[in-house]
Formats: C-alpha cells, sequence, structure tokens
C-alpha cells in the first residue's frame, strides 16, 4: 500500500467520513486494512497514493487541487519525523510518530487542514491532554 506522509496521521483519526461515497468507501477499506493486518506493509510516495486515487480533489498525478498546501504538509511530517521513500511497518511508524509527537508540531503541521478544525485528530494522536 503507498501512503503519501501526511496520510500517516490521517489513517490514524478517520472516522468514516470525506469528500464522498467513493472516496470514503477507499478510505474506509484502507484504514480497514492497515488497523486489522498485523505487520502492514506500506510505502511512503512523495507523491499520490492510495488514498488520493478517490479523492475528488486529485486533478492528476501527483496533482491536487491544494497542491501546494498538501506538499507543504507531506514535508512537514517528513522533516519533523525523518521519513523517506520506503517501505515501512505502518503499526512501527506509528508508533515511532506518537512517540515524537507534541501539541505544537500536531498544530504546526495540520494547521492548515480543513478537517483539523472540525475533527479530533489532535486528541487522538497525542493520546493525552497535553498542552504541549
Amino acid at each position: 500500500m503507498r501512503l503519501r506522509p501526511h496520510h500517516l496521521l490521517c489513517t490514524q483519526t478517520y472516522r468514516g467520513k470525506g469528500y464522498d461515497n467513493d472516496f470514503v468507501d477507499n478510505m474506509t477499506a484502507i484504514t480497514n486494512r492497515l488497523g486489522r493486518e498485523a505487520g502492514a506493509q506500506i510505502e511512503i510516495v512523495f507523491s499520490t497514493d492510495d488514498i488520493c486515487v478517490k479523492c475528488p480533489k486529485m486533478t492528476g498525478e501527483d496533482l491536487c487541487e491544494e497542491n501546494a498546501k498538501v506538499k507543504a504538509i507531506d514535508r512537514k511530517v517528513v522533516e519533523y519525523f525523518g521519513l523517506e521513500e520506503k517501505c515501512y511497518i505502518y503499526q512501527n511508524i506509528i508508533r515511532e510518530i506518537k512517540a515524537k509527537m507534541t501539541a505544537s508540531i500536531m498544530d504546526d503541521i495540520c494547521g492548515d487542514c480543513n478537517w483539523y478544525k472540525v475533527s479530533d485528530c489532535r486528541s487522538i494522536i497525542l493520546g493525552r491532554s497535553n498542552p504541549e
């Protein structure tokens, strides 16, 4: 399964909502598989991924209606967590992200995301009410 860097955060906090039915069905299948399959292998890609393919905002390979914003979010995830374009075990990389994540990092990465303002992303990923 191919995931772009910021989707490592989205897959942890997804709650069955999205842009349209095709997107929701695809995202649900992906998050169910990642949650169910111990040792799930993913490939981090710095481009459109298996989630993007059903997003109505995808306009082409490595193109999104909000390309600059999406690329900036990906870049921050890569920088904060030292990710490379390579394969990882999903559960291991999620554990590493959660161990290093702080409220200020989360706000910096996700602050411009429309979903962040209307979701529980912050509390789910931080797993605590730690303000910093």
